[in-house]
């Protein structure tokens, strides 16, 4: 099995999702495997701080009350909720179905470890749907905020996913991202990767009994730009302002965008 320094992620992996066209039909087959898993995994890969994180990111987000919003990658909603809980009228959004009848659930009040997370955000006020970041089923600036947790990176083309939440964005909205981050430091970077293939293959090999589910994770950060040229892809693209909060100490990071 090949690998090179740094990377211990198999070959199959790598080639897989090496093009555009290989990584959209990857990673659509992927999520749909780990739906059911996914809000176990976020917290594991995480060591509980998952939530915590994405706090954060809204605690950066401003005027959110009455604010119309839209979650990217939503998953089983997590954001979706903070933001509505902040007073913002949310649509979230997924490319996988199981992940969008998981957050419906959610929103029904189905399986909330907390019952009076009911109340706080009525069905009507966060809505849920399947659709491709990368080709946004909306007209053009009827946004005031857009979030994503850990969608970015994933996108088969990620040049195109943030033009398209540019385009969907009013002028003054704000982008809002929590990723992991691509260390610029090599030996840095190299220890990251090991470790996130050794914990990935563990639990890859106990929840499915196939070690590889989890090893995309480090063989997408090696392909991720990291979080400086991603502030500059985001300022070609229109964003005014753009910058990144180290979260971690820089392992991950939060990007935060006004557009012009």
């Amino acid at each position: 099995m090949q690998t090179n320094f740094g990377d211990t992620t198999p070959v199959r992996v790598r080639d897989r999702i090496r093009t555009p066209e290989g990584k959209r039909v990857y990673v659509r087959a992927l999520f749909a495997r780990i739906a059911d898993r996914y809000d176990f995994i976020t917290v594991a890969l995480s060591y509980g701080q998952d939530r915590r994180w994405k706090e954060r990111l809204v605690a950066y987000a401003s005027d959110l009350g009455g604010a119309h919003a839209l979650d990217l990658a939503t998953g089983t909603g997590d954001l979706a909720f903070a933001l509505a809980e902040r007073g913002a009228r949310v649509v979230g959004l997924d490319i996988t179905p199981r992940m969008i009848e998981l957050a419906r659930a959610k929103s029904n009040g189905a399986g909330r470890r907390d019952g009076a997370l009911a109340a706080a955000f009525p069905p009507d006020d966060t809505r849920f749907l399947v659709g491709d970041m990368c080709a946004l089923p909306f007209v053009d600036q009827v946004f005031d905020v857009v979030t994503t947790g850990y969608g970015l990176r994933n996108v088969p083309d990620l040049a195109l996913a943030i033009a398209e939440i540019h385009r969907v964005l009013k002028p003054g909205g704000q982008l809002l991202s929590l990723d992991f981050n691509r260390p610029a430091n090599a030996m840095v970077r190299a220890a990251y990767l090991t470790y996130l293939t050794a914990v990935g293959a563990a639990l890859g090999w106990l929840l499915h009994r196939d070690p590889d589910t989890y090893r995309y994770i480090p063989a997408s950060i090696r392909q991720y730009p990291g979080a400086e040229a991603v502030v500059r892809m985001m300022r070609d693209c229109g964003f005014g302002r753009a910058t990144y909060y180290r979260v971690l100490g820089g392992l991950m990071a939060i990007h935060h965008a006004i557009r012009t």
